[in-house]
């Protein structure tokens, strides 16, 4: 018998048994299904047999669950695809990026994508939940799994695994249809309780459920300006040759990184030459104002942007939104009794207001600098005042939030919306978060300069993201204009960066379950030297060396 701590209880299983048999004695007093469990802190599938230790439950409601259902249910979604179109008929399916709340999906083949084709996946994707059929795990060598993908015309997945030095792969099957991905799966289909398809531009968006939500679903929420620059980074992707890790690891080992960089360079400066020369075409524009979710390269961008509008005979003047926070002790406070750095309410609004209106006005204003250190509002003597030719370039969380500039004309205001939308895939089914680009960078920036380990930065990073998804995101769709920051070669050369950091953190840790997993994601790539990154690199705000102030 092995003994299983639960709640403070001590139960006792036979040997043989699984952790669908244990979880089923505590899922009566569950909210949620179990979909995974912690055992003594490390988290596994519910296949695998008991062990002696201490189990805690997962679910949907936390993030490895969700990311498991998420995985299970494209799968499904997958199976059910092959088997209506006719797998004959189907030359690939790729999982592409996150909008809307949902996944686009764009399959690819010989087939009509219209209602009627939807309805019946749906129909055979109810179906096998019905069912419950199990999703099956094995092991096989490394060189059977790039044969299998072959065979199943995965080609993706064969190149990728072709850049592998590890001896096994796991593979999932439901029934006869076999697949890899990256990270857990639930233990059947039953477990997939919640979801929808739905048409959306040139594909499809698969509707789950959300940690953050409490519906069972979200409802779809078309962004047609996040889709349009996500489905730009995709195809300039595809344009290139370089639509997933596979791709970026052959570029790598035949040919070295850095035509590839060139290329992404001169294709950023160009966007960037553009938004300025729609801001110049416009001459009562005279508050750039950028915001973008953390670790985004605003600062960098604002630069730039800066050196393309002077390039065009305006004389730009940066502002930092959070020189006019207020003082610390007049900083609102969140539910723990933390200050809330992130909360509008921690700007003073109406000095902001009435400076900005001075300066519109042809006013001479001083403008504030804020002591981080104190935690005060100083004045220092710094003066300006607007010519014809003058901008104002400001960035800041709330600069896309009305409720920041309420009192200034709306032709004055040019907003752009900056974030690293990550365009690569692992592979066609395996998605890369945008998250994930953004938190890597984060950790090399913060460890440079701020001297924080990865384990204070993934601790801080869940706050993060509800700033984010509080104060930036329901306010990008009314950006002027977007720009992705993100480049198809940084986590090549963020790798050797990142993985001493992760590595740092210690096992027995919250923070090392997210380390680990950074880990395996990282080693998809073939890591690069950061030598022939530019010095006005957006990548260059992260890893050092940047020409420019920031």
């Amino acid at each position: 018998m092995v003994t299983v701590k639960i709640n403070g209880v001590t139960r006792s299983y036979p040997r043989e048994a699984t952790w669908v048999d244990v979880v089923q004695d505590i899922q009566p007093q569950m909210e949620d299904d179990i979909l995974l469990v912690r055992v003594n802190g490390r988290l596994t599938e519910l296949h695998r047999h008991v062990k002696e230790g201490e189990l805690e439950p997962v679910t949907i409601r936390d993030a490895p669950g969700i990311a498991a259902y998420q995985r299970s249910a494209v799968m499904l979604l997958l199976k059910a695809f092959y088997h209506v179109a006719g797998p004959e008929n189907v030359d690939k399916v790729n999982v592409h990026f996150s909008v809307g709340k949902g996944l686009f999906v764009e399959p690819i083949g010989r087939f009509a994508l219209g209602q009627e084709l939807l309805d019946r996946v749906k129909a055979r994707m109810d179906f096998y939940i019905a069912e419950k059929m199990p999703i099956m795990k094995r092991n096989i060598p490394t060189e059977d799994a790039i044969e299998l993908f072959h065979k199943h015309r995965m080609y993706d997945k064969e190149k990728l695994f072709r850049y592998r030095l590890v001896s096994g792969v796991n593979i999932y099957a439901m029934d006869n249809f076999e697949d890899y991905f990256y990270g857990y799966m639930v233990q059947n289909t039953g477990y997939i309780k919640h979801y929808d398809l739905q048409l959306y531009e040139d594909g499809l968006v698969l509707i789950l459920p959300r940690a953050d939500v409490e519906a069972p679903l979200p409802q779809f929420q078309p962004q047609k300006n996040l889709y349009s620059i996500l489905w730009d980074s995709t195809q300039w992707g595809r344009q290139i040759g370089v639509e997933n890790v596979a791709d970026l690891n052959g570029v790598i080992s035949q040919q070295g990184l850095s035509h590839l960089i060139l290329i992404q360079e001169a294709h950023q400066e160009r966007q960037i030459a553009e938004i300025a020369a729609r801001i110049a075409k416009n001459r009562s524009t005279k508050l750039v104002m950028i915001a973008g979710p953390s670790s985004s390269g605003k600062t960098t961008f604002s630069h730039r942007l800066s050196i393309q509008l002077e390039g065009l005979g305006l004389k730009p003047h940066p502002i930092e939104v959070d020189n006019y926070f207020v003082n610390r002790e007049d900083s609102p406070r969140d539910a723990q009794g933390n200050y809330n750095y992130e909360a509008l309410e921690c700007l003073d609004v109406e000095q902001f207001n009435r400076d900005m209106s001075a300066l519109l006005r042809g006013e001479e204003v001083e403008l504030p600098r804020y002591n981080f250190q104190k935690g005060v509002r100083e004045y220092r003597g710094d003066r300006l005042k607007l010519g014809p030719d003058d901008i104002l370039v400001m960035e800041g969380l709330h600069c896309l939030n009305d409720k920041l500039s309420y009192a200034l004309p709306k032709e004055s205001k040019f907003k752009i919306y900056i974030s690293a939308l990550t365009q690569l895939n692992v592979d066609e089914h395996n998605r890369i978060p945008t998250t994930d680009g953004r938190l890597l960078r984060r950790m090399v920036r913060d460890a440079r300069t701020r001297g924080a380990s990865a384990q204070e930065t993934i601790r801080r990073w869940p706050s993060v993201r509800r700033g984010e998804e509080d104060n930036i995101f329901p306010f990008q769709e009314g950006a002027d204009a977007m720009f992705n920051s993100a480049l198809i070669y940084e986590l090549a050369v963020l790798k050797p960066y990142a993985v001493p950091l992760l590595f740092s953190i210690p096992r027995d840790c919250p923070e090392y379950e997210e380390a680990t997993r950074l880990l395996k994601f990282l080693d998809y790539f073939i890591g690069v030297s950061s030598e022939d990154i530019p010095h006005n690199s957006i990548l260059r705000e992260f890893i050092g060396g940047s020409c420019l102030k920031v």
